[in-house]
């Protein structure tokens, strides 16, 4: 069993190192802390696992300009929209249900890929094919 954790282990990290060698800011960081929160809740595979899903949210985020959620910030504040309440923390990488209305980014080609929406009380960034929750606008 330990061999076989090692070896997904070595293979995750074989796979995220390109990944990690393009964008050491955002990807590094989602996976380090994926991966201590894998690791919590389920030891040396939890981990793994952990640290894949943060580095793939930990991209996302790392994607996006200063400049660009600069623009976002101010875009979702002067179009505000409703908010909806969802039960469960509001995060990078959740998945937003499907009566959450989202709307586009105008004005800025950057954000023609995302949408964004109002999720109890905050503005989110989402990526609209998978309705992941990719940035949480501060």
């Amino acid at each position: 069993m330990m061999k076989r954790i090692l070896t997904v282990a070595a293979f995750a990290a074989c796979a995220a190192t390109p990944a990690l060698a393009q964008d050491p800011g955002g990807t590094a960081a989602g996976a380090a802390t994926g991966a201590v929160g894998g690791a919590i809740v389920g030891g040396p595979v939890g981990a793994v696992v952990g640290g894949a899903v943060g580095a793939v949210a930990g991209g996302a985020v790392g994607s996006i300009s200063e400049a660009d959620r600069t623009y976002v910030r101010g875009y979702v504040v002067q179009n505000r929209r409703p908010s909806v309440r969802v039960e469960g923390p509001l995060a990078v990488g959740a998945i937003l249900p499907q009566q959450v209305q989202v709307y586009r980014v105008e004005g800025n080609p950057a954000f023609e890929n995302y949408r964004y929406a109002w999720v109890n009380d905050r503005a989110v960034l989402i990526d609209p094919a998978t309705r992941r929750v990719i940035y949480v606008v501060e």
